[in-house]
């Protein structure tokens, strides 16, 4: 559900009210990082790298929206996902996320 800590106002990215492009790409983030749990082994996580969303309808508060993302290569300890955030049928935002495998101790010494 959308509301006002969401939007392009509360995340100064903008002055109008609705879903903000950064909170979209922590929703994509957020989804990618699930999609990816059951790859992931013990003392490892993932990160994100990389990201290109295009944000292409605007959401207004109050709107239910979903994200959906989706692993599309591995190479190594590199993940590469496509992701789309829709409100109903319509998609609001689309684009491709990557993320590395890091060993969570030696990432936070």
């Amino acid at each position: 559900m959308v509301t006002d800590a969401d939007t392009a106002v509360a995340h100064h990215s903008g002055d109008v009210p609705v879903l903000s492009t950064p909170r979209v790409l922590a929703l994509a983030e957020e989804a990618s990082m699930l999609a990816v749990a059951d790859r992931i082994g013990d003392g490892l996580t993932s990160v994100g790298v990389q990201a290109e969303v295009s944000h292409v309808k605007a959401t207004h508060v109050g709107a239910k929206v979903r994200v959906r993302a989706q692993l599309i290569e591995q190479v190594g300890n590199n993940l590469s996902l496509e992701f789309t955030l829709r409100e109903g049928d319509e998609t609001v935002a689309y684009g491709t996320h990557r993320r590395a495998i890091v060993d969570r101790e030696r990432f936070l010494g």
